[in-house]
Order: structure tokens, then sequence, then C-alpha cells
């Protein structure tokens, strides 16, 4: 920035550094460095605190040494030209000073722009770009896996990656309707694909687990319809909680642009994967039921031959084409060939006989009571984010530049802009005394300061009207050269009768507070920010430390108050769908565990309560109601039985698509902690945390907690009477001369 003269504004310590070196080259030892403030030889005071870092005094502030200094540099942006102008200036300064460094080892330089954070927030995508592409081949590979079977005919290879590729469907148009539109993307879109990847493949997974339970003496349309009563109900449900909960995200209620547009393109991908699940997958379902039905091979679509022409094949092709034929299986006793599925025969022989027996139940109950200790340990520790290191990349400049601000400069920060932006009497004595008294306790550094002093002075001497201070005004600016290059403290535009008159004008303010307490620079917004909104002189204050506490408070605050709208919301919705009020009961129980859970380990995991944590938390609701809300309702549902034998069956029902989900969904996670970024760090913890708390919950805590608190069951009492007996009624019975007979056959 150029003042009226045309020279670069520069800061005050570089007039220090000048006198000091022109003291040294006159062989003269009375000019002192004070700290925080020094006098030059013109008599002028400037102020040093937040330009001086790691300073050593001896007696009387005199400055011994300092370890740091730090240069500010202030560019014009009044219109589009300067502002290509000041981009291309700060693009060059960086590459300068980087240039500089690169030459001269033993000076550390580090330049931070106004550009500076936004590119080293979008750097995220770039660097996380290879750890994606690595994530994604590891699910395809184990969602293919996860539906494969020895059975070359019921194995679904295919279907386990056609629903992934439903979810990437969804995911692209979503970014692709939002790119139409105008919108504008930023890292945190990184959690958009694996929210979808939650959502998304449970569903899917769920279809194919419910199709594994048909017959196979049906015809396709028969096992479609069973497979879309079964599944279609629950997903449409958790699809619409997914809408509501982001939904309300996206609204006018969120005052975060960025989590605004987050919450719009996760309600567009969630609504077009239900699309995609219920036509794309849904017909892939009935091709692949086709190709069973005709023994081909699931991969290669091939007749399979019968056993009796394999057995002159060679091992190879044996082993490529074993399948079971409808009289093999038939033979063997088995009513479903889809039971030698590994997961299958896990849960069902194994895992469910284990979690429900009776000396396993004491344990999993202490191992939750220290859950719940260690949760609440880390809950009472939970602190809110505002570190500018938490939403960037870990090599940037925004991550050394903050690290070496709060090393060096953190005893006198921050600067905070006082601007007043209105036209006042500042000739009135009134007016200067509550101007000093806003800025009273504060460090003040602008001219314009010494000049409300000044004229407070010359007003209790003699009184100064407007004229006479006018006059002042303009022959400072004209005549007075220690003043001109201060010019852009007030704004003078207004000119009439030949009188200027102060539109606008700002000092800079200093605090002395540690700039890593948070909580002190927080009560000091909230401090001047009451007193903006209550006093006489319309000013604002500005720091760009203030633009993220702002950001945090409300990215935790407004997410929270969203969070618990839209979950009274489907408290309220449910009531009317669920089949019974213990549903609602089991399943806020769960999603409260499951959070606070989730809560206590990020902070001892040193994960903050900032924008993404708190999106992610909110994420955890949907995704804990999305796996644990099946499990509840098949238990609650189930009738006639005891407890144990419903639990069992809910874990048979639903635990393989919960199984084949979670290990899709963490495999995927696991390449996200290696990214060199807080963000996606931040996001891994997080999400990671969410999905192991849940399994804990679906396959320990439930089926356990459920085997011996409400709702009861009543085991089936056989009664051998004459009432139990099997009728048929209505057999049609068709002689030689197509002669209709109906007869009534009652059997015993």
């Amino acid at each position: 920035m150029l003042s009226n003269e045309k020279t670069c504004i520069v800061d005050d310590i570089v007039h220090i550094l000048e006198e000091l070196k022109s003291a040294r080259s006159l062989n003269r030892t009375n000019f002192i460095i004070t700290y925080p403030i020094t006098q030059l030889k013109d008599g002028k005071e400037v102020y040093n605190g937040h330009q001086l870092g790691g300073v050593t005094v001896h007696s009387k502030d005199r400055v011994k040494s300092a370890e740091a200094i730090q240069l500010t540099y202030y560019l014009q942006a009044i219109n589009s030209i300067n502002e290509m102008v000041a981009e291309k200036w700060e693009s060059v300064f960086c590459e300068t000073v980087e240039t500089f460094q690169r030459l001269n080892r033993e000076v550390k330089m580090y330049p931070f722009t106004s550009s500076s954070l936004g590119e080293d927030f979008q750097k995220t995508s770039r660097v996380a770009q290879r750890y994606l592409m690595t994530s994604l081949m590891l699910v395809v590979s184990l969602a293919i896996l996860c539906c494969s079977m020895q059975d070359c005919v019921r194995s679904k290879p295919w279907l386990g990656l056609l629903g992934l590729v439903t979810v990437t469907l969804s995911t692209l148009t979503a970014a692709g309707i939002i790119n139409l539109t105008g919108g504008k993307y930023n890292s945190s879109f990184l959690g958009i694909p694996f929210i979808m990847l939650g959502h998304g493949l449970y569903g899917t997974f769920e279809m194919l687990s419910s199709w594994r339970k048909t017959r196979e003496d049906q015809h396709v349309k028969e096992r479609t319809a069973v497979v879309y009563a079964d599944t279609m109900i629950s997903f449409s449900l958790t699809t619409a909680m997914y809408l509501v909960t982001f939904g309300i995200g996206a609204s006018p209620f969120t005052n975060i642009e960025a989590a605004r547009i987050f919450c719009r393109n996760s309600c567009i991908a969630i609504f077009f994967n239900y699309l995609y699940v219920l036509s794309f997958y849904g017909s892939s379902l009935v091709f692949t039921g086709y190709i069973e039905n005709n023994y081909q091979h699931s991969i290669c679509c091939r007749k399979v031959p019968k056993p009796e022409i394999l057995q002159v094949k060679s091992l190879w092709y044996r082993f490529l084409m074993t399948a079971k034929f409808s009289e093999d299986t038939a033979d063997s006793g088995e009513t479903n060939s889809y039971e030698s599925h590994l997961l299958v025969c896990f849960l069902r022989r194994y895992y469910c006989d284990w979690i429900t027996n009776t000396y396993v139940k004491p344990f999993v109950v202490l191992f939750y009571l220290v859950y719940i200790s260690f949760a609440l340990m880390g809950y009472l520790q939970v602190n809110e984010g505002s570190d500018l290191s938490n939403i960037v990349a870990t090599e940037t400049r925004t991550i050394t530049y903050t690290g070496i601000q709060q090393k060096y400069f953190s005893n006198y920060s921050p600067v905070i802009g006082f601007y007043i932006y209105e036209s006042i009497e500042y000739w009135n004595t009134s007016v200067q005394e509550d101007v000093l008294e806003y800025t009273k306790g504060f460090v003040r550094i602008s001219w314009f300061e010494s000049y409300l002093s000044y004229l407070r002075k010359l007003n209790m001497s003699t009184g100064l009207p407007k004229k006479n201070f006018t006059d002042i005004l303009r022959y400072s600016f004209l005549k007075n050269p220690r003043y001109a290059h201060f010019s852009e403290d007030i704004i003078i535009p207004k000119k009439y009768n030949n009188e200027v008159d102060v539109v606008a004008s700002r000092m800079f303010l200093i605090a002395k507070t540690m700039e890593t307490n948070r909580e002190e620079l927080y009560d000091l917004l909230e401090t001047l920010r009451k007193l903006s909104l209550t006093s006489k002189v319309k000013f604002i204050v500005f720091n760009p430390s203030f633009v993220y506490m702002d950001r945090y408070a409300s990215s935790v605050g407004a997410p929270l108050q969203n969070s618990c709208i839209s979950a009274l919301f489907l408290l309220f919705f449910s009531a009317f769908l669920v089949a019974s009020s213990i549903i609602n009961i089991w399943i806020t129980l769960t999603v409260a565990s499951v959070e606070f859970g989730v809560i206590g380990f990020m902070t001892l995991w040193k994960v903050e309560l900032d924008c993404i944590s708190v999106l992610c938390l909110i994420y955890g609701i949907n995704f804990t109601i999305d796996n644990c809300a099946p499990l509840i309702s098949t238990f609650i549902l189930g009738k006639e039985f005891t407890r144990t034998k419903w639990v069992k069956n809910s874990l048979e029902i639903h635990g393989v698509a919960i199984l084949q989900s979670y290990l899709c969904y963490t495999v995927g996670l696991i390449p996200l902690a290696a990214v060199p970024s807080n963000l996606t760090r931040t996001l891994f913890r997080c999400l990671f945390l969410i999905a192991f708390v849940t399994f804990f919950h679906c396959f320990a805590i439930l089926p356990v907690m459920l085997t011996f608190v409400p709702p009861s069951k009543k085991k089936r009492k056989e009664k051998k009477t004459q009432e139990n007996r099997e009728e048929i009624e209505c057999v049609e019975m068709v002689d030689l001369d197509s002669t209709r007979v109906v007869d009534q056959i009652t059997t015993v």
C-alpha cells in the first residue's frame, strides 16, 4: 500500500531498525530499544510488542535480544484489478521468500498471506488423491470377496462390485449437480464418499442377505418381491432419517456456509443412492437371479455342467465349476445352499451360541462398564478446537507460520482492528471520552488515537470547534510528513464548503493475552462484541483469529442444535411408523451410548470438538440407527420364543450384512490415516471410532443386554390336542373330462 507520498507503508519496527543501524554507524549508544514501547528520536512512541518475539530484557524493559521479528505488508484491494495485482504479488512474494530461504539457510523465514489458508485448506484434496485410490481398490477387493462363495452358481461377486458402483454413481451424480448449479467444493467433502459407503453398502448387502434366505425353487420375481418387502421399508426409513438430519444442516438454520454445502451435497447423494438401489441394484439382483436359475457361472456366465460330466474334467476345471444342483441339495438334506457362506456359518454355528453363553455375559457387562468409565473420563475433558492446523494439510505455510506465531508472539496478541464506521463529532469531548473508554485496557498503536488524546486536552483548555478540528486534520495530511503515511487510518471522502468530514476511522488495539489460550481469546471476542452492540459509537472489531473462534463456536453449537432438532423430529415421526414404542426407547438408548462413547474416546485420542468432528458425530447418529435398528426391531417384534432364541435370530438375519458393510467400511478408512493432513486425520479418527463403537454395540452389548432386560418373551408351549392338526381346504381336483371337482380334505 502506498502513502500520500507514493512510498510503501512499512511497520514501525522498520523505523526502529533503521534508527538502530544509524546509531551504530555513528558509534552512538544512546538509542535504546525498549519493550513493548520504544521512543524514536523524533519523539514518536511506537509499539513493538507484536513485532518482536522471544524477547530477553534488561532492567526497565531494555531489550537485550530478540529471537524473531514479524513484518506486515498491507495491499490495496479496492477494485478487481487491485485484487488481481495483490494476488499475484502474494504469490511472487512467497516464491521469493522460499528462494531466499534455500540460498540462506541460517535465516529462517515463514511467509503467510491472505490466501495461504485457503490454498492450504484445498491442498488436502490434492495430497489425499493417492490414498483415496488405494482405499477404493481395497474396498472393491473386499466387497467382491465378501459376496463370493465356493459355489460358483450362488456366488455373487458382481453384486458386491455393483453395490460399490451404486454408491459411486450416487456420489458422482451429486457432484455433477453441485457443479452444474455453481456450487463450491472444499476439502471437507472428502467425508461424503465415506458417508455414502456406510449407508449405501449396508443397504445393498442387506438386500443380498435377504436374497440368500429366499427359497431357490421360487421364481425370480417372487424372490425379488420378498427381498423388497424385507429390506426396503427399513432402508426407506433410514434414508428418510439421513435426509431429515442433513436437510436441517443444509437449511438456513445452519450459519456456516461450508457445513450447509456439505449437508446439501450429502442430501443429494443419499437421495440418488436410494433411487439407484431401487432401480439399478435391484435390476442387477434380478439379472443375477436369472443366471442362478439357469445354473450359469456367477463370473463368466458359462453354463455349469452336471456333476457326472464334471467328473471327467481336469481338477482345476472342477474347482472353478463347483456347484450344488437342486437334486444334490435335496439329497444332502440342506434347505438353503447359501448356508455354506463363510460369514453365515460363522454366525450361525459359532458366534451366536458363544455371545449368548451364560459364562460370557458377565464379561461383556464388565467390559461395557469399563467402556463407560473411559468414555466418561474423556467426556469430562472435551474442549472446543480453534487451531488452524486442524483444518489444513501438515506440510504447509499455515502450519509452520502458526507454530512460530504461537511460540514467539503470544505475549502480546492478537492485533485487533477497531473500526468506527460512522461520521461522528470527533471534536466533541464526550465522543472522545467514549472512544477512549471503549479501548480502555488495550495498547493503541494507531496515530489516530494520539489525535484523540491531543484533541481531548485541547478541548479541556480552550474548546475546539469543528472548523479548527478540520484545519488541524488537513494540515497534518498536507504539511506534516510525520503523519502523512498513516492516512489509511481515516476515510475523508466528503467535502462541503472547503471542510473535511471524517466518515470512518480505525485504530489497532492489542491486549496482553496468550494466543494459545483459546478461552481467553473467546472471552475477549465476546466482550468486544457486546460493547459494539451497546455502545453509543458504531464500531466493529476484527482479527483473523476471531474468524476461527466464531467459526468453531458456531460449528459446534449450530450442528448440535440441528442434530437435536432432527432427533426429536425423527422420534416423533417414527412413533407413528414403528410397531412398538419400545423400539424407539431402545434405539434412543443405543444412540446415546454410542455418541457418549465416541465423544469420550475422541477426546482421549486428542481430537477436539471442531467442525469436522461435530459433522461426524451427526453422521454417527444416523450410522448407529442404520445398523442397530434392524437388530432391535427384529428382536422386539418376535413372538413366542425365548429372548436368547430371538437374539440369535436377529444376528442370523442381519449380522451378515452388518459384518460385510463393516469390513468394507473399515478397510476403506485405513488409508485415510496416512494422509498428511490434520483434517483427514480427524476424519479418520472420528469415523473409525463411530464404526468401532457401533460394531461393539451391535455384536456384543445389544445381544447380551437384550437377553435379560425388557421386553420379555413367552416360550411357546406345544399342545397336543385335536386342534393341533393341519387343514388343507378347497383342493381342486380335475378329472379327465376337465370337470372341476372341489373337495375339502382334512388331514391330521
